[in-house]
């Protein structure tokens, strides 16, 4: 704990790794290790580490949530509903467990059970930041995957940032519905919100710099475009963005 606190990672884990070595699976030093790899985002690793947890304490919640998030993420939703029931038998019950069991059983295409799941993380939402989550998942799978419903999702994006109006991530998706309108004003200023209050997201950045082109701003849409693309180089329409920009420029 203390060469975490003192920032280092490496130091850390050699210490965990040395205490295993006086006592072979401690669910204490297995968890420290995850936690590490975790935070230095070596989700591989972590989750190789999680795993060892639960071959020694298969009711560890900490490791039974992170494998569901890896298996979520690794775009295996059905596997996550596994892990985040088994939470479900064994007590656990808030916002998040909620939140999460909505997004899986949407991707594993279990729609009835998607909606009552956020229906109870709302419930149980115990401050308006946790209610600002669920209400942006909600919009996002009412846009997203074919429902189409542009209406509902607009009215989860407001509720979204009426609970939470630092949600950055809510503004973006509101400047998208906004952009389809017509509103290009309205969809403008919402992407630069979004744009400052998380400028390591490159979605607000491209979609800045996609309108701006469009309105014919090129100077803005380079600068913003070069933006998306310090956030995430390896951003295939961004590049090609950029590409149509320089011809631009090189014509004048």
């Amino acid at each position: 704990q203390v060469c975490v606190r003192l920032d280092q990672p490496l130091a850390a884990l050699e210490v965990f790794r040395q205490g295993l070595e006086r006592f072979p699976g401690e669910v204490t030093l297995l968890t420290g290790i995850a936690r590490i790899h975790e935070g230095m985002n070596n989700l591989s690793l972590a989750t190789e580490s999680y795993k060892e947890v639960l071959k020694q304490d298969n009711t560890h919640v900490e490791a039974i949530a992170c494998m569901g998030s890896s298996h979520f993420y690794s775009d295996q939703p059905e596997i996550a509903l596994r892990f985040y029931r088994r939470l479900l038998q064994m007590g656990v019950y808030n916002m998040q467990l909620f939140n999460n069991l909505g997004l899986c059983c949407f991707y594993a295409q279990q729609y009835d059970m998607a909606l009552g799941s956020f229906e109870r993380a709302l419930a149980l939402a115990q401050d308006p930041e946790e209610g600002a989550e669920v209400w942006y998942n909600l919009g996002h799978v009412a846009v997203v995957q074919g429902i189409g419903d542009v209406t509902l999702a607009y009215q989860c994006f407001k509720l979204a940032l009426a609970n939470n109006n630092d949600h950055a991530e809510a503004y973006n998706n509101l400047g998208v519905l906004e952009h389809r309108r017509g509103h290009l004003d309205q969809a403008k200023a919402l992407f630069q919100t979004a744009s400052s209050l998380a400028p390591h997201m490159y979605e607000p950045h491209f979609n800045y710099a996609s309108l701006s082109n469009q309105l014919g701003d090129l100077q803005s849409s380079y600068l913003s475009a070069q933006r998306a693309l310090s956030a995430f180089p390896q951003h295939v329409d961004s590049h090609q963005l950029i590409q149509q920009l320089k011809q631009h420029f090189a014509m004048l």
